[in-house]
Order: C-alpha cells, then sequence, then structure tokens
C-alpha cells in the first residue's frame, strides 16, 4: 500500500522524474505582473550645498539580451572584452537635473542615442558632472554642465573600465585623469584555437592557509595574458574641452589617489607574480607617489602576493595597510601596520599600530596610535581632532575613540566601547561637511561634533541627532522623530544654526521622498513627490510581530495579511516564511529588531511579499539568530537553533489564529536556500520551501563559510552536519531549487544546486530544479526574474494552498 501511494504522489508532480521539462519563459498570475511589471522611480544625487540634484533614469528590470553578451572571467573581474568595461554593470538611460528650490526638473540635453551610463561623478567644484557612456565598441566619456544641463561627449569609446571608474576629476575641475586602452594592445588569446603549451603547475611550500572559495579565478597562462591585455591602460591628462595629454605609459593601474591639495598623485599598479586561487585585489600591489608633472615622488607602498593569511575574521595581512590621504591635510598619507603579524591568534598588548606621512616624504612616518584591537579606521577632523575605531570579530566588540592627531603622546579618549551587534546601542554616526580642500571631514559648531542616529529602540524606531561636545564627550539630544505612521530617515544636517535638515520620509503605502525638516520648527518643505508604483497592496494588513523562541531569546517579523482579510473571523490562511539567518554572540543582541511597519512596502523577487495578493499570509525577515555565547560558536547548535526559530515563527502567526500550521512553506536565497533546506530535513515543520542559489555541501567549502571562521579539518562533524547534501536521504518534503546559471558569488557554485537536486532525485525526494539561464547571484533579467515569480506561483499553488 505504501509503495502504490509513494507511486501516485510522483505521478501527481506534474514533471518527470527521470527527464528534462521542455519549457518556454512564463509569465506570473495577473495579481503578481501587477507588482512585478512597475516603473522605477528615479536615484536621487545631491550637491553637497543643495542647490541641484541628479535624477538618474534606468529600467526596471535588465533583459536576458543584456546579459547575453560576451564575457571573460578572470581574476576575480567579470569583463566584456569588446566594449571593456564590467559585464555585470546596471546602466542608466536617462538623466535630469532640477534646481532644489524649482519645481520642475531638466532634461539634461545633448545625451548620447540609446545611451548606457555609468560611473556618474560630480566635479569638486560641483558645477560638473561626468560619465561614461558604452557604446557598441567601448566606452566614452561624457560632461554635463550642470547650470545649463547641457551633456558633451569629450572622447571616443576608447576607455579601459575594466577595473572600475576609468576616470577621476583633478583639483582644477577642469582637467580628468583618464584610463585610455594602450594603441598596440596585444590580442586576445582564444583557448578553443590556441593550444596550450604546456601543463598547469601549482605548488604549495608548505605554509598554512585559510582562503575561501573565490570564483572567476585565473586558470592557466591563457588566462593571465587575456588579464595583462584586458586591465592594461595608459593614463592621460584630459581637459572638459577634449585635450588628452599622455601622464603615464601603460600599466595596471589599481587606483589613483589625489591629495587633497591636488599636488601629489598616488598611483597603484598590479604587479606579478599572479594567482589562481586567490582574486586581483591579492595580487601584488605597488604604490608610487607623484606629482602633477608624472615626476616620481616616492615609492609608499610595496604588497607581495598574498596566499597565505592566518585564520580568522581578525586576521590581516603583514605590511602597510589601508594607505590613503589625510582628508583634513593638504598632503599626509596615512596607513596602518599589524604588531601581531596580522595572526589574530597571537597575543600581544596591541594589534595595529597608525602612521602618518608628510609629503614630500623625506622625513620618516611618524606613529599617531595604536590600537588593543584591529584598526577599522579615521573619521578626520582637523589638527587637534579626530575619531578612530576599532573591532574585534570574535568578541563582536568595537570601540570609538577621541584622538589628537598633532600629539601622539596623548592617550585617546574612549567614546563608546559596545557590542556591535547591540543596535539598540548605537550612537549614531559623526556629521562630516567639505572642507578647504573639498573632502568630508566632521562637521562642528563651537567646539561640538553632531551623531545622526537609526535610533533602534525595543520600542521601536526613533532616529536622533545628537550634538556632543568635544572636551567633556557629554552629547545633548537635539531631535528625535517621533512621527505617527511613518518612517522619517536623517540624511544630513543643512544648517546647524538655523536646524535644517534633510530627511526621506516613507510610510506603507508612500514611496520614501526628500523633504527638508526644520528641528526647531517642525516645518516640513517637500522636495520630491514619487508616486507608489504598487498601488494594488495599498491596502494590505502590515504588522511588525514580536515573539520569544523557546528558550526566551525575543524574534520578530513582518506579517503581511490579503487586503479584504477579515482578522475578526480569522479564516485559515496557508503561511510563507521568508528568512536569513543570522549569527550572533549573545542573546539580548539576538532578540533586537530593527523592523519598522512604516517602511514602504517594496516588493522585489527577493522576497514572498507578492503573494499576500494570492490569498496568503506572509511573515517577511523572520528572525532566525543563531547564537554562540562564550566560547561556544553560533554553528555548534545550528540545527536545534534553526528549527527552534522556524517553530517560534509559526507558533507566533498560528497563535494570532490566522493560519493553518499544517500549509507552512519557507523560502530563502543564498545563505537562507542552505536555512530551507537544513528545515525541510531536519524538521516536520512545512509542507514545501523555496531555495535560491544555495550553496549545500560545505566540504565544498573546507576554508569556512558566511560567519564560520573554523575550517573543515577542525571541526568535521559540524561541516558535515550542516550540510544538507550529507543528510539528502532524510529529506522527503517537496522542494523548488533555482540557481543562476553563472553564480559569480565565492561558494555558491552552481555545481551546488545541481548536485544537491542529483542526490534529492536519485534518493526519491520530490525535487525540481530551475537554473536560470546567464543569471550571476543576483537575478537580473525581466524573462527570468517573471517566470521565477512563475515557478515559484505554481509551486506554492501545487504543494501548498491546494
Amino acid at each position: 500500500m505504501k509503495i502504490r501511494i509513494l507511486s501516485l504522489f510522483f505521478i501527481g508532480l506534474g514533471f518527470s522524474s527521470f527527464a528534462q521539462e521542455n519549457l518556454s519563459y512564463k509569465k506570473p498570475s495577473a495579481e503578481i505582473m501587477a507588482l512585478a511589471d512597475y516603473e522605477r522611480a528615479p536615484s536621487v544625487s545631491m550637491d553637497s550645498k543643495k542647490e541641484y540634484m541628479l535624477l538618474s533614469y534606468r529600467n526596471t528590470y535588465k533583459t536576458l539580451d543584456d546579459l547575453n553578451q560576451t564575457e571573460m572571467r578572470l581574476g576575480g573581474l567579470r569583463i566584456n572584452p569588446v566594449t571593456n568595461i564590467s559585464s555585470t554593470v546596471t546602466y542608466v538611460n536617462n538623466l535630469k537635473i532640477r534646481k532644489i528650490s524649482a519645481k520642475n526638473e531638466t532634461q539634461v540635453s545633448g545625451l548620447p542615442a540609446n545611451a548606457k551610463i555609468s560611473n556618474v561623478a560630480w566635479s569638486e567644484n560641483e558645477k560638473k558632472i561626468a560619465f561614461t557612456n558604452t557604446t557598441n565598441s567601448g566606452v566614452e566619456l561624457w560632461i554635463i554642465d550642470v547650470a545649463s544641463a547641457v551633456a558633451n561627449k569629450i572622447t571616443s569609446d576608447n576607455l579601459n573600465a575594466n577595473l572600475g571608474s576609468p576616470f577621476s576629476w583633478m583639483k582644477d575641475n577642469e582637467t580628468l585623469l583618464v584610463k585610455v586602452l594602450p594603441k598596440n594592445r596585444p590580442a586576445l588569446i582564444d583557448e578553443k584555437k590556441d593550444l596550450p603549451k604546456g601543463p598547469t603547475v601549482s605548488v604549495s611550500d608548505g605554509s598554512k592557509s585559510q582562503n575561501r572559495t573565490y570564483q572567476d579565478l585565473l586558470k592557466n597562462k591563457s588566462d593571465e595574458a587575456n588579464f595583462d591585455a584586458l586591465v592594461t591602460s595608459e593614463l592621460y591628462k584630459i581637459t572638459t574641452s577634449g585635450t588628452a595629454t599622455l601622464f603615464k605609459p601603460a600599466d595596471i593601474y589599481a587606483g589613483e589617489s589625489f591629495s587633497p591639495d591636488g599636488n601629489y598623485l598616488m598611483l597603484t599598479t598590479i604587479q606579478k607574480p599572479y594567482s589562481y586561487i586567490v582574486p586581483l585585489s591579492r595580487f601584488p600591489q605597488k604604490s608610487v607617489v607623484y606629482d602633477l608633472a608624472g615626476k616620481e615622488i616616492k615609492q609608499v607602498n610595496e604588497v607581495p602576493l598574498t596566499e597565505i593569511m592566518p585564520k580568522g575574521f581578525s586576521s590581516v595581512r603583514t605590511g602597510k595597510r589601508s594607505m590613503s590621504w589625510r582628508a583634513d591635510k593638504a598632503a599626509t598619507l596615512v596607513y596602518v601596520e599589524a604588531l601581531d603579524e596580522g595572526d589574530q591568534a597571537k597575543k600581544v598588548d596591541y594589534r595595529d599600530e597608525v602612521f602618518q606621512w608628510n609629503a614630500p616624504f623625506t622625513s620618516a612616518p611618524t606613529s599617531m596610535m595604536k590600537t588593543q584591537q584591529r584598526f577599522g579606521g579615521i573619521s578626520w577632523g582637523n589638527d587637534s581632532f579626530a575619531i578612530a575605531y576599532d573591532s574585534w570579530y570574535d568578541t563582536r566588540n568595537t570601540k570609538t575613540y577621541l584622538l589628537n592627531p598633532s600629539n601622539p603622546n596623548e592617550a585617546p579618549k574612549v567614546i563608546s566601547d559596545r557590542n556591535s551587534q547591540d543596535i539598540y546601542s548605537d550612537p549614531g554616526n559623526f556629521e562630516t561637511k567639505k572642507n578647504e580642500f573639498g573632502r568630508y571631514v566632521i562637521a562642528t559648531e563651537n567646539g561640538n561634533a553632531y551623531l545622526i542616529g537609526d535610533g533602534n529602540t525595543k520600542d521601536g524606531q526613533f532616529p536622533f541627532i545628537d550634538e556632543m561636545n568635544l572636551k567633556t564627550l557629554k552629547t545633548k539630544r537635539l531631535y528625535t522623530s517621533k512621527i505617527k505612521d511613518k518612517k522619517e530617515d536623517l540624511m544630513s544636517i543643512e544648517d546647524y544654526k538655523k536646524g535644517e535638515v534633510l530627511v526621506m520620509i516613507q510610510s506603507k503605502n508612500d514611496y520614501p521622498n526628500y523633504y527638508f525638516r526644520n528641528i526647531k520648527s517642525g516645518k516640513l518643505t517637500p522636495i520630491t513627490a514619487f508616486q507608489n508604483p504598487f498601488e494594488s497592496i495599498k491596502n494590505v494588513y502590515k504588522e511588525v510581530i514580536k515573539y520569544k523562541r523557546k528558550d526566551g531569546v525575543d524574534l520578530s517579523g513582518t506579517l503581511y495579511l490579503p487586503a479584504n482579510y477579515d482578522r475578526t473571523k480569522k479564516e485559515k490562511l496557508p503561511l510563507l516564511i521568508w528568512a536569513y539567518p543570522a549569527e550572533f554572540k549573545d542573546k539580548n543582541s539576538a532578540g533586537q529588531s530593527d523592523k519598522n511597519p512604516n517602511e514602504f512596502t517594496f516588493p522585489n523577487y527577493g522576497s514572498f511579499v507578492y503573494w499576500v495578493t494570492k490569498g496568503y499570509a506572509v511573515l517577511d525577515d523572520a528572525s532566525f539568530p543563531i547564537i554562540g555565547e562564550g566560547t561556544t560558536e553560533p554553528n555548534d547548535t545550528f540545527i536545534t537553533q534553526l528549527v527552534d526559530d522556524a517553530e517560534a515563527a509559526i507558533n507566533a502567526v498560528d497563535n494570532l489564529g490566522y493560519i493553518n500550521r499544517k500549509k507552512v512553506a519557507v523560502g530563502g536565497h543564498s545563505y537562507g536556500a542552505f536555512m530551507t533546506a537544513n528545515l525541510l530535513t531536519h524538521s516536520n515543520l512545512f509542507a514545501c520551501g523555496i531555495a535560491r542559489s544555495g550553496a549545500y555541501n560545505r566540504t565544498l567549502t573546507p576554508f569556512g563559510f558566511q560567519s564560520e571562521q573554523r575550517n573543515y579539518w577542525d571541526v568535521p562533524a559540524i561541516y558535515n552536519g550542516m550540510s544538507p547534501f550529507m543528510n539528502a536521504d532524510k529529506m522527503k518534503t517537496p522542494l523548488l531549487l533555482v540557481h543562476g546559471e553563472a553564480d559569480n558569488n565565492p561558494g555558491t557554485f552552481t555545481l551546488q544546486t545541481e548536485r544537491y537536486f542529483q542526490a534529492l532525485k536519485n534518493l526519491g525526494a520530490p525535487t525540481r530544479m530551475v537554473i536560470l539561464p546567464k543569471e550571476s547571484h543576483g537575478y537580473a533579467a525581466k524573462e527570468n526574474i517573471l517566470h521565477l515569480l512563475w515557478e515559484q506561483d505554481q509551486f506554492l499553488e501545487k504543494y501548498l494552498k491546494n
């Protein structure tokens, strides 16, 4: 009898368990299409004085044709060798400018036909905007005059954008430093036509390291030659009128940084030997400072190939790191060096030392401070103060210091000492403003600095502005946002004396828009008026619910109910849970919530919110903390905590009386997909699940994954126990597996889904696998996204709703 029932079940799957299904692209139902097929609002960029704004428009989705381009994957890059720009770029197709004091925007005239705009950058004086346009054969440089809103092309399509933005504005606001394709660039090697001259050989010298499973790496000498050809550029000075002068000959320029006074340029170039096990960011590099005539002033750094790294997220390489110009000085470099050889396992009093080095670098660098934890950066103020940060991953501790850069003998004062995951204690970020060099430094008024905070509390979110006295370090609350039924984000302080602040306000049904808020009078002046493109869900019920896990940990999730659902009659609905696990070191931080019910409801392919229009209850962004307190690691009890999180979420919605707990589905993307497969394997809580772009066999990511620092040989039982692939024989619940054909995320190789599906199929589990053509880790093409929504809709209607 059991055999008969099982046979009938497989017949009812609707697809063959022995062959592929020939299927063309489908579109989801009308209810979902009404949300998925919308017009995207423009993105907004404002100048620092808030006089002008630039509105950038792009298509809601890419197309499959956009993804179907020539591509080479080298050193961690994905490059279109025809156009010489990343093959993953999302282009803007139109630009408009608006004077903020005016009501209407102005169409930028002179834009290229069929524009593919990227790398948009304002000049330092904010009177011009540069951008690149990609043609069918290359990348051009264009300039917009902001006042007239007129665009002009200043180069042909011969720029090299394969390593990112191909230009940098110079101090005079009339000249740009531009990467141009070498005139004698060698032809690319076609491995299909050119026979190799020998085998590929890699060697280990016996040193231990902890390298993640990176994608798109170099594989052989042909790849090395193609990498050289594609990323090598000549550097030109090009004026806004189009006059070009060679500045530096061909080299692999990976970083170009002008000193704040504009008199020096630090150029970082990639050197050999290359690596087949790490991406280009860990290739050898050399940094040299030049004057504006191109004369070498000083080689300031040389970094060897970094294939060998100590274990742990707080470990770093040796040598000078994080070298950059000090924002409040004319020409001073700042960098940090490890005092523990970069190895977090070593016991030392101080982990890092910070140095400063004044141009023209004829004198030795001087020490500025030492940090007890790993250096986390500096926000500059002036000669007498700066704010420094350090942190330690294992304890999740972060400290903030008040530092006197001019007196290294003056001990830094601790401003904040807290758990980085404790969002309720977050003091906020220091407000910045442009200084005389056009660089952003900490804003001060009468000896006070200002902090803008998100304001998450146990009672809800209340963004704030604090004034901090830099002598006493005491703070005074200037403003707390307590606007009802809306969410107010504090963006920047525009006038400290008048109390003018740039804010963004949104609600469940109101698209996020910009306003000027006077925090003294309360007056609100609108700047933008973008409309809600999702009218069909304006009447859905939305609530942040809070509940507890069986061990007392506080959890939360955003609950959506259909528009006409009667919460008094409480019809039993099927429930969809979308989640992503997060690791914590303590229960208090794990139980905190940053969810806001007044956040605009923006459905996208990355959630289940669409299905509230089809009669489902949806618990979105449900809390799935994995906690490891003290000396234990979160993953020591990963499966147990995962199941407890899921059970608590189902119980919470069931206790409200809204659902049929026998009709619950779970879904997730990436690590959320890993979560989904484990929940279906190790619990009987769910009727089905949807797992997208996940990794299911942790032996294929043996040197760490997500927040796991230990390698497979340290804790083989944990790697095996957490791997759904290793437990595939236990999984009998219907599962929809989806993956992009060209996944570029470390660890989530498409092979992970293919092998997991083969295991489930051969073990008799009801599973459907969908591979989306041309897609990487995040999906982009409209055809694929609409088909994904159709697949999920069909799957849920079959295995959950009905």
